[in-house]
């Protein structure tokens, strides 16, 4: 189960980045730094949940 919210999460990820770059490439520079900070925040998530533990 939590394969597959991570699987979501990354590929959401990656579609935000890409919507990020195409809503700048539109002259709306405020929603996509928007849209990029909330891509970092999903990958930073994914990154703290596959760091091994003890």
């Amino acid at each position: 189960m939590s394969d597959t919210i991570m699987s979501i999460l990354m590929l959401t990820g990656v579609l935000m980045a890409g919507g990020a770059v195409l809503v700048f490439r539109r002259g709306d520079r405020r929603r996509a730094l928007l849209m990029l900070v909330a891509a970092l925040v999903m990958f930073a998530n994914v990154a703290i949940w596959l760091v091994p533990v003890k």
